[in-house]
C-alpha cells in the first residue's frame, strides 16, 4: 500500500495560490506547503478545511512541506496528484484490480509514440494493455466522483492516442482513481469538458475500456479499496 513514511500533520487551510502554494495553519503557525495538484480543485478549497501535510527535510526540497489531504464534507480527498500513480502500482503488484489480476510484468511510463507516454503497460496472458491513470478529487453531489475538474486539453489528447492503440489491435484502459471516501459511482463532467465527455464516448465505441476504483484514505497510507460503477448521463 501506498503508505506515508512519516505521520500527516495536520491543520486547516488558509488559501491556496499561484497553483502550487497552499497556506496551511498548523501548531498555531503558519507554513507554506507546496500543492501538488494542478487542477482547479474545485470545490475543495473552503478556508478552513481540515488538511494534513507531510514533511519532507531533504535540503534540496524549497518546500519541505506537501498538501496531501483535505476534509470536506466529511470525506478526506487525497489531492496530491503525483501519488496516484504509485497507488496504482501497488494495486497492479497486489492484485487489487478486477481486470488486472496475475499480471506477468508491469511497466511503468512507456512511450507509445514520440509524443504520449502512457502510465502502464501491463502484460497479461501475453497480452500487452495500455493503462493511462486520471486522479479524481471532484464531487459535487455525495456520492458521485466526478473528472475533470477543469478543461483538460491534455485529458482529450491522451484519450484520442487510447482511440489510436485501440484501432492498431491494443488494449488499453483508463482508469479514474477517485481519490475521495464514500463514492458509490463516477462521471464524466461533461459540463465543464464537453469535448472530454464527447472524445470519451468515441473511446469508449472503438472498444478504450474506462474503470473507476475509489481509494480508501487515512492519514497513514492511501490504497485501492474497490471498483466503483461508472454512470453515463
Amino acid at each position: 500500500n501506498m503508505e506515508f513514511t512519516k505521520s500527516l500533520i495536520k491543520g486547516k487551510l488558509v488559501k491556496r495560490y499561484k497553483r502550487f502554494f497552499a497556506d496551511i495553519k498548523a501548531n498555531k503557525e503558519i507554513i507554506t506547503a507546496h500543492c501538488p495538484n494542478t487542477g482547479s480543485m474545485m470545490g475543495l478549497l473552503e478556508k478552513d478545511n481540515h488538511v494534513w501535510i507531510s514533511q519532507n527535510d531533504d535540503p534540496k526540497r524549497k518546500l519541505k512541506y506537501t498538501l496531501e489531504i483535505i476534509k470536506v464534507k466529511n470525506n478526506l480527498v487525497g489531492v496530491n496528484t503525483h501519488l496516484a500513480n504509485k497507488i496504482v502500482a501497488e494495486g497492479l503488484k497486489n492484485n487489487s484490480f478486477i481486470e488486472f489480476n496475475n499480471l506477468k510484468s508491469i511497466k511503468s511510463e512507456v512511450f507509445y509514440n514520440k509524443e504520449t507516454r502512457f502510465d502502464f503497460l501491463v502484460n497479461k496472458n501475453n497480452k500487452n494493455i495500455f493503462i493511462e491513470v486520471k486522479n479524481v478529487t471532484l464531487f459535487r453531489d455525495s456520492k458521485i466522483s466526478e473528472f475533470p475538474d477543469a478543461p483538460t486539453s491534455r485529458g482529450v489528447k491522451h484519450i484520442k492516442t487510447l482511440i489510436d492503440a485501440s484501432k492498431k489491435g491494443f488494449k488499453s484502459y483508463v482508469l479514474f482513481l477517485v481519490q475521495i471516501e464514500n463514492m458509490k459511482y463516477f462521471k464524466i463532467a461533461k459540463d465543464i469538458d464537453k469535448d472530454y465527455y464527447e472524445n470519451y464516448l468515441m473511446a469508449k465505441k472503438s472498444g478504450v475500456q474506462f474503470l473507476a476504483y475509489k481509494c480508501k484514505i487515512d492519514p497513514k497510507q492511501i490504497k485501492i479499496d474497490k471498483k466503483i460503477k461508472i454512470i453515463d448521463e
